[in-house]
């Protein structure tokens, strides 16, 4: 009696880099079927409502915007499409952001093909999957009494835009540096401040410097 064959998930990459998208599907080879991919955030959006796919595999940092972006706008309309972050930054806040977005799990871009397969299927079933680094952020974050509250109001008013500025800012970049480690122009740049100054009710950059250390988004 022949067996029926076991249905593959279907799964989408969000990654602005074209070469590192064939690398992935390269390394998944057979194992998932692959049934599109973006490289921005509003084709990200428009696509995956399209695709319907089970797992989106999805980068944190990309020039029109990150990752929580897709999240916040896809889950609006569709919350049963599950996320597994893959990304180079194994920073906590990276990860702090995206959980709270609404990702299931968290993986850096070190990950083996194998495991990388094991964690999509693993995030498909419903289950929270995160490098072995990562999972000790996850835990500060939202287990621990004395760290920041799940959530935060203030931070939670932020664009995701706002945030990157206001995390490069607080490490010390100056605004034409900012502009060009997000590929924005220095007058945005300017625009995006003022909009965080405004909304935390703050008056110079040295303040947000501070409220940024104390929330531990540098």
């Amino acid at each position: 009696m022949n067996e029926v064959p076991e249905q593959r998930l279907r799964v989408f990459l969000v990654d602005d880099h074209a070469m590192f998208r064939a690398g992935v599907r390269a390394e998944l080879g057979d194992a998932v079927e692959v049934i599109g991919e973006a490289g921005s955030v509003a084709e990200a959006v428009a696509t995956i409502r399209t695709a319907l796919p089970d797992v989106v595999l999805l980068d944190v940092h990309m020039p029109d915007g990150g990752g929580r972006a897709v999240l916040e706008q896809v889950r609006a309309t569709h919350p049963d499409i599950r996320f597994l972050a893959l990304s180079v930054s194994d920073a906590a806040e990276d990860v702090i952001g995206l959980i709270r977005g609404g990702a299931r799990g968290y993986v850096t871009k070190t990950i083996a093909a194998g495991e990388l397969v094991d964690a999509i299927r693993r995030v498909a079933e419903g289950d929270a999957v995160f490098s072995p680094r990562l999972a000790g952020f996850v835990l500060d974050a939202f287990a621990t009494k004395n760290q920041a509250p799940v959530s935060d109001p203030e931070l939670d008013q932020l664009t995701n835009r706002e945030r990157e500025v206001l995390r490069l800012l607080a490490r010390g970049y100056a605004y034409k540096e900012i502009a060009k480690e997000l590929y924005i122009s220095i007058k945005t740049v300017e625009t995006h401040v003022s909009n965080v100054l405004r909304k935390l009710q703050m008056s110079n950059r040295y303040e947000l410097s501070r409220w940024a250390v104390d929330r531990r988004i540098v």
